[in-house]
């Protein structure tokens, strides 16, 4: 008479299951980050490129504009008109720069989701 034992599988322990678990989270959490990093940074060099674009064209049709004036007040008031153009240049220029600046001041934060997730998670360990 031989008594077999049914073969056990070793079942892992509930801290290696844990564990186990928490990495994954870890894992998923860590891979939404980096989609994140791939899309801000995509969206990055697209306005990158448009900026540069319309700084450029900006610049050649102030520039344009600037030898038009000019050439029409040059027999009558050559050097107000000048002084009047770079004055408008001057507070557009100080417009934008502030305009620039409050918006990198006023930017949401870059992983907000990721963020938001971590936060869902340590709730669900509480």
């Amino acid at each position: 008479m031989t008594t077999e034992r049914p073969s056990q599988q070793s079942s892992p322990g509930p801290l290696r299951r844990i564990l186990s678990s928490t990495f994954a989270i870890f894992e998923t959490r860590l891979e939404l980050l980096g989609i994140e990093l791939q899309e801000e940074k995509e969206r990055l060099i697209g306005v990158l490129f448009l900026g540069l674009a319309a700084m450029m064209l900006t610049m050649m049709a102030l520039i344009t504009l600037t030898v038009l004036i000019a050439i029409f007040f040059w027999d009558t008031y050559r050097w107000q008109s000048l002084a009047g153009i770079t004055l408008a240049y001057v507070l557009v220029a100080a417009f934008c720069g502030l305009k620039a600046r409050n918006g990198l001041r006023d930017a949401p934060n870059m992983f907000d989701e990721t963020l938001s997730e971590f936060r869902k998670d340590r709730d669900t360990f509480r």
